[in-house]
């Protein structure tokens, strides 16, 4: 302490660079100061800290470290109440640019692995962003003074001692996680990809906000009698409600009836969630993928022959290529490449599916022969991606009835309470039924596996390494940019930022000319599983207090839409 108010008064009022003198560790009276990062002036990216309690001060009892689950759950909490009271202690504005800013990492409804707050049984840490005051560019170290030794001391002592944290609210997180964790480590054996608790609340409060509907017309889900199902939780005990078993479901109903808000909340369940965000417990398989039409990606050495073939002018589908997909072809990749990383489920929805392929009418087979028409359905390729691979899809459809004919359960949404229709659903196909021909042979075809050339990530613009995520949807990689609009799963822009560092990690560790695309991904998230994500800082000294675990899924879409990439070699799914 008493060296960091010497440097502070030796700097004071001097030009902004001196402050990188500040570099280094600070012993306080009850933590550690590191700081790890000086920015370079007043308006540049803030400082970058962190905090850290020893474990024989900061009280957090031993049996919360149990699990991997238990952690994830106390470090979101802590973090998430880290966040409040800085906003209650941090005086902000002190100067010029960023100047007095105190922040820490940001939280959605979801609760992720982050590495904003690292809480472990030898200390719990915080990593901050702290903007350095000063006055055009000459230090304001009396304002730095307050900041080090007035706020950042009570920020500490009221967020990261277990003593001053809400204890039953800190538990009942925990409680909720492990439950939430354990459907879904259940949902396979019961037969199930999805399941919807009765009471949740699915819909959110506008399209730019994802909390809960505050409404006297929202209408708590309520599971039909049909599909009704029981899990007895370790902590909730039973909860009840609709699950949605393996094979090909479709959602139907008219317009505004909850078709799409039933599915997003399908998609979003691979995440655990917040007590009160009203989908605790809407729970899916953990590998769903939300599958659409993607006009204009890239697409780089993917087998789409199961739904693409003869196409004009000789074009291998086995092996295909563009750099500006239609809406038919990329929807046909984004099957293949959820597939290839191993998805279990595809969640798809008509309005954001190309129309020619999802569905060929009878009318249009007798209009253009088969062999004019490149193009096999969605519709004849459904019932063999779970027969042959046992990936089950489910489905929005409110125009055509043919999907009647393939589905094992049909859903239908009246006014956001579900039906289950099967039955009536079955009879009316069989009292109508289809004269279209089934097209596309008698299995799905085979799954290839690409092996990337770690050529194909050059993270570098100039001389320097540039990974930047700007937005929740977009990656600048070096030179490249990679566009991640129709990656409808990712939630956080920290999981962005970490997928960009990822890619780096991975072509220098595992993309080995030898390893395929799913196996990479899979050996960097084993990696993390042991060691953290702050691994994937270690290249180029990022702080590493800004990322979310993203999924693999999410993680194989970036890699597939970098237009660099470069595929050497397949191995076929067997």
């Amino acid at each position: 302490m008493n060296n960091l108010k010497t440097i502070l008064q030796r700097i004071d009022g001097k030009g902004y660079k001196a402050y990188k003198d500040l570099t280094g560790k600070y012993l306080f009276d009850n933590f550690l100061l590191y700081v790890d990062y000086v920015q370079g002036d007043p308006f540049a990216s803030p400082s970058q800290i962190r905090v850290r309690v020893d474990s024989s001060k900061n009280g957090f009892p031993k049996e919360l470290f149990k699990t991997t689950t238990s952690i994830m759950a106390l470090e979101d909490y802590v973090l998430r109440n880290l966040n409040h009271i800085i906003k209650k202690i941090a005086k902000g504005n002190r100067g010029t640019g960023k100047s007095g800013l105190i922040a820490s990492q940001s939280c959605g409804q979801e609760i992720l692995k982050r590495t904003g707050v690292v809480i472990c049984p030898q200390y719990i840490e915080a990593r901050l962003s702290f903007g350095l005051p000063a006055q055009g560019r000459r230090i304001l170290a009396r304002e730095a003074e307050k900041m080090f030794f007035g706020e950042l001391p009570q920020i500490v002592e009221k967020s990261l001692f277990y003593s001053n944290l809400n204890i039953k609210e800190l538990k009942m997180q925990i409680k909720i996680v492990e439950d939430q964790e354990y459907i879904r480590d259940n949902l396979d054996h019961r037969g199930l990809v999805a399941f919807i608790a009765n009471d949740s609340i699915l819909p959110r409060k506008s399209g730019i906000s994802d909390k809960p509907m505050q409404s006297n017309k929202v209408v708590p889900f309520k599971s039909p009698q049909e599909l009704e199902v029981t899990f007895t939780t370790p902590n909730s005990g039973q909860i009840t409600g609709m699950g949605i078993p393996k094979g090909i479901t479709i959602i139907v109903g008219g317009g505004y009836h909850g078709k799409s808000t039933l599915l997003e909340a399908i998609e979003k369940g691979v995440y655990n969630h917040i007590p009160g965000d009203g989908r605790e417990f809407v729970i899916s398989n953990k590998t769903a993928s939300k599958i659409r039409a993607e006009d204009g990606r890239s697409i780089v050495d993917v087998n789409i022959s199961p739904f693409i073939n003869n196409l004009p002018h000789g074009q291998d589908t086995q092996k295909f290529s563009t750099e500006n997909a239609s809406g038919s072809t990329s929807q046909a990749a984004n099957i293949i490449e959820a597939i290839e990383l191993g998805s279990q489920v595809l969640l798809l929805d008509e309005d954001t599916s190309a129309t020619n392929f999802m569905i060929r009418d009878e009318r249009m087979q007798k209009l253009v022969a088969k062999e004019k028409e490149p193009i096999t359905p969605f519709i004849d390729k459904v019932r063999q991606i779970y027969e042959d691979l046992g990936i089950s899809s489910i489905l929005v459809v409110g125009g055509t009835g043919d999907y009647f004919d393939v589905a094992d359960t049909v859903i239908m949404m009246d006014e956001y309470i579900p039906k289950d229709v099967t039955a009536k659903a079955k009879e009316i196909a069989a009292s109508y039924e289809s004269k279209r021909i089934k097209e596309g042979g008698t299995s799905f075809g085979k799954v290839i596996k690409r092996i990337p050339n770690p050529e194909s990530f050059n993270p570098k613009k100039g001389r320097k390494v540039k990974i930047t995520a700007k937005g929740l949807h977009t990656i600048i990689f070096g030179t490249e940019t990679i566009k991640l609009d129709s990656v409808e799963q990712l939630v956080d822009i920290n999981q962005t930022a970490a997928i960009g560092d990822m890619l780096y990690y991975l072509s220098k560790n595992y993309f080995n000319k030898k390893t395929n695309l799913s196996e990479g991904i899979q050996l960097l998230l084993d990696k993390i599983e042991m060691e953290g994500l702050d691994i994937i800082s270690s290249f180029y000294g990022q702080h590493p207090g800004y990322y979310a675990l993203p999924r693999k899924i999410e993680i194989g879409a970036a890699i597939n839409r970098i237009r660099t990439l470069k595929i050497l070699d397949y191995n076929i799914l067997e």
